[in-house]
């Protein structure tokens, strides 16, 4: 089948050289931002390694830069996440947006624009790894009622607030981040580097179960409910609907997979200490995880419900708190993160 080209482009002849092709164009922003999502699937190497090459955020400050030109950055105290004491006396020199290298304090700028940090400490970027987009900065009632846009504006605001903060990558645990992810890769807003999971997916009355008792029972012909139309949750029941709802969000651009694997506090219908998904359920969407080269994490708090997702082959439990020592130490041996939140509601937390 023949794609015809767009307007203004010769099409190549047998043996012509096409690399400058709108489908060659596509196919290699493709492969880049699978690197960039792969970026996250190395643990601790991988985030060392991006430290290496750190990019700078487009908001460095309000004053002028040269445009893709390197920079000097002076007058500044560096620390550099490894263990050792802040240094003083030396400056930065970015190019192409990356660290280049350290060095002494009075070094030439050599055609590089020079920045005075006003004696400020510079670091690397912070990563978050528990952040919702649209829940960062409104409560769970206002993202259930509010309209659709307002969400996602509320969302982009706070987003660029994170940044300022210094948090340069966030792993998104949940939600509808897709777009906003695109607005800031494509320079439209300002925030960090977001690794989104897309919809929680849910077993019916998990804790991605945002439903009313009035949308009790869903038929077969039952439209989807409003959080799951928004990208919020996905409601799968059986390994078959666990399969198709994980293999929906890495069609979208997922980078790692969020279940709910238990109850938790901020849903009306399961108990805290309630065990969901079955482990072939479980199973089924580590299995599709793993076929994108990618993993699952589950939000899970109790120690049945920890061992289950490990059994499965999860590799990030978020929150966790309930875990005893058998769990922690399954957890240790099967080589999984542990993403602990403290309760912020707590008057000693």
């Amino acid at each position: 089948m023949h794609t015809p080209l767009p307007h203004g482009h010769a099409s190549h002849g047998p043996g012509a050289c096409c690399c400058g092709s709108p489908m060659l164009q596509q196919f290699h922003e493709r492969v880049m931002a699978d690197l960039s999502r792969r970026q996250v699937l190395g643990g601790t190497a991988a985030v060392m390694a991006m430290f290496a090459g750190l990019s700078v955020p487009s908001v460095v400050s309000a004053q002028p830069r040269q445009a893709n030109g390197p920079l000097l950055l002076t007058n500044l105290q560096l620390f550099d996440g490894s263990g050792s004491a802040v240094q003083s006396g030396v400056s930065v020199r970015i190019e192409e947006g990356r660290i280049h290298s350290i060095l002494p304090a009075d070094a030439t700028a050599e055609g590089a624009e020079v920045f005075d940090c006003g004696g400020r400490l510079l670091m690397p970027g912070l990563i978050d790894a528990h952040w919702h987009t649209t829940l960062a900065a409104i409560t769970q009632t206002t993202a259930m009622t509010a309209d659709v846009g307002y969400i996602h504006l509320v969302a982009a605001q706070e987003a660029k607030r994170t940044l300022m903060r210094g948090v340069t990558s966030v792993r998104d645990v949940g939600g509808p981040s897709f777009a906003l992810q695109r607005a800031i890769n494509e320079g439209i807003v300002d925030g960090p580097r977001i690794f989104p999971a897309g919809a929680m997916i849910s077993q019916t009355s998990g804790h991605g179960d945002f439903r009313m008792r009035h949308d009790i029972p869903r038929g077969s012909t039952t439209p989807l409910s409003e959080q799951e139309h928004q990208g919020v949750a996905a409601i799968a029941d059986g390994e078959d609907e666990v399969l198709r709802r994980t293999r929906e969000q890495l069609m979208l651009g997922a980078s790692q997979i969020k279940l709910m694997a238990g109850g938790g506090v901020a849903s009306l219908y399961n108990p805290l200490d309630s065990t969901q998904f079955t482990e072939r359920e479980l199973r089924a969407a580590v299995d599709a995880a793993g076929d994108w080269g990618t993993y699952v994490m589950v939000h899970v708090y109790t120690p049945r419900g920890i061992q289950r997702a490990l059994r499965a082959g999860v590799k990030s439990i978020e929150h966790g708190q309930l875990a005893d020592e058998e769990a922690a130490r399954m957890m240790a041996g099967e080589g999984a993160w542990w993403s602990l939140q403290p309760f912020l509601q707590d008057e000693d937390s």
